[in-house]
This record gives C-alpha cells, structure tokens and sequence, in this order.
C-alpha cells in the first residue's frame, strides 16, 4: 500500500487503488485470496494470481453498461451477493458500472441520457453485459426500455462493445420464456445478434464467482477465454457436473435416492434415479458452489435440473424423472448408465 488517501470513484488512480478497497473493507490479504479463488476457477497456476493483482490494480476502469431484457433480475442478485471478499465489490470497484438499471440512481429520461453518454463517451472500448432473452416476434414489441425494443437496444450497445457477455439461461439461449410454445418469439443474444462477439455465462441464475472470472481474465490478458461449440467458458463448462460430484462414489456402488425422504436421501446417496441431470449438464457447479462456496443444489439434496444447457426448459423436464441421453444433435439415445436393481 503506498497511500491511505482516501479518494472519489472519479480520482481513483492505480496506486491508490488498493487503499480504496481497505477503506471498502477490503484487505490486502483477501484481496489477494480474491486473486488467488480466481486463477483457481480460471483453470490457472497459482503463479498467475500475482499477474492478475498486478491487472486488477493497474486497470483504467473500463465502462460496463449492463442491460435488462426478459428476465428475473436473477443473474444480478446472484452476482451482487458473491462474497469473501465480494466479488462485485471488487470488480465493480475495477469496472465503471455506468448503467444498470436495478443499481443506478437516474431513473426515466435521465437514465437515458446515462446510456447514450456511455456509448459516445466510450464506443468500441466498454463491455456490455445483458441479462434476459431478447423477443423477436411481432417486431419485439413484448420488450421496451424507453420506448425501444430489446432488440434495438441490444443491436446499438452490443454492437458497439468490445465485448458482450450473456449472463444466465435466458440470455444465453432464451431460458424459460423461449420454452414451447415461446409466445414472444424469444432467443438469447448470439441467435438475436449473429456475427458480434459474444460469450455465453448460462445457468438459472448464473454463478456470480464465473462472471467475476471472466471479467478478470478480460482484464488480465485483454480477451475472453477460450470456449466451447456454445461459446460458453471451458474453465466453466469444460467436465460434466456428474464428474465432479461429491455424490459420485454412492453412483458406481449403484446407491441411489429412491424416494424422498428416505434413508438413502438422508445418507446423501445418489439422486440420479430422482431425476438429476447431472450426467447432461457440464458446468463448475460442484466445484465453485455458492453462498460462499459452501453448497450447490445437489450438495443440499435436490437433483440437478441441467439448468446450463441450451433450452433446458424443454429438453430437461420434467425435472424430477429420469432422463434419456441427449446426443448434442438434440436425439435422444438409449439410456447408458446403470439402474439400481428392483
């Protein structure tokens, strides 16, 4: 720490940056834990913990302007809770969060005017951030902002960012209200927008601790990280949830859950005969878990509902039965893991 200054947001420079976050609450030594959990989830050598506080540090606070569409607000409650230390303490500390419509003070026209500011002030340098499928059918009218549909709004901000990044199902692959019948002609952005650079963060919500990630890789080697034929993360989606379970070893000695309630449930035994989906879904789920890192939903004894993978609302349910393979085609295969025994 060279200075214990205390600085606005505005004059904020790299040096004292650091001395910001102690006043935060923020210590020196969970900043760099912050740093050390992200080379982790990044998949990283521990080495590259210095880099990235050495980037995070030495930022120029790069805007972030992050749209709602079709969407619960999830994917920001769950973002905007991730702690030890907080991750959008942190990173919202680093970014300039200048429009966000649940945070932001402006409201109506000002709110507006905040947008429009950004994207001038800003073009081809901020990173967009969209939460929320995107209607398409009769002319998006299902969703406006300010008189615009999500659509529109999307083809300016998205258009324009040096990155976009799909946070949750429904804005990576329209979530539940693109399920069938899909009354408004919803889609996630990379099928509303073809052609712009755009990374896909799914899950109902997203893990907070995965958007922080990515961030931070942006940050530290000024690109997105690598990524799969659904343009989501390796680091995140690179093993099958089933892989990593805490659940797997009751699965090759054939224990399973067969009711709720009953001893095999109470023992933490294998719910994959409850209807988990665990063994379709690829996701970090076991390994980066929430609320601290102290449990995931199948840690707390509820089946994985594969909320990750392209239109889940359809191709999962219903949740609590067992489910066929899918083969990435969409066909279903015969089953290929093993029964308990009648």
């Amino acid at each position: 720490m060279k200075s214990h200054k205390v600085c606005s947001r505005g004059e904020l420079e790299s040096w004292s940056l650091p001395a910001y976050w102690l006043r935060r609450g923020i210590t020196r030594r969970g900043f760099l834990q912050f740093c050390a959990a992200m080379a982790t989830v990044l998949g990283l050598p521990p080495s590259f913990s210095g880099r990235i506080a050495h980037a995070l540090v030495a930022t120029r606070k790069p805007a972030l302007v992050w749209l709602h569409f079709q969407d619960c607000t999830g994917d920001s409650e769950s973002f905007l809770r991730s702690s030890d230390p907080s991750a959008a303490d942190v990173i919202l500390d680093i970014l300039s969060l200048d429009y966000h419509e649940t945070l932001m003070a402006p409201a109506g026209h000002h709110a507006e005017k905040s947008l429009r500011d950004t994207l001038e002030a800003n073009r081809g340098k901020y990173l967009a951030v969209v939460e929320g499928s995107i209607p398409t059918k009769d002319g998006g009218v299902y969703c406006l902002v300010g008189g615009r549909t999500a659509l529109e709004i999307a083809k300016e901000v998205c258009g324009q960012a040096a990155a976009t990044i799909a946070v949750g199902s429904c804005a990576a692959f329209g979530g539940w209200p693109a399920a069938k019948p899909n009354p408004t002609g919803a889609v996630g952005v990379q099928e509303a927008l073809p052609g712009i650079s755009v990374i896909n963060l799914p899950g109902c919500p997203m893990n907070g601790v995965n958007l922080a990630a990515t961030l931070v890789h942006f940050l530290t080697f000024g690109a997105l990280p690598a990524t799969d034929q659904f343009h989501r993360p390796f680091f995140i989606h690179g093993d099958r949830i089933h892989e990593k379970c805490e659940r797997r070893s009751h699965f090759e000695a054939q224990e399973f859950v067969l009711s709720w309630g009953d001893e095999g449930h109470a023992k933490g035994w294998c719910l994959y005969l409850m209807g988990c989906k665990g063994s379709e879904t690829w996701m970090n789920c076991p390994t980066v878990r929430w609320n601290d890192s102290t449990s995931w939903p199948v840690r707390a004894g509820h089946p994985c509902i594969g909320c990750p993978q392209p239109h889940f609302w359809d191709r999962m349910t219903p949740f609590y039965a067992k489910l066929a393979r899918l083969k990435r085609t969409g066909e279903i295969v015969p089953e290929e893991f093993p029964r308990k025994p009648e």
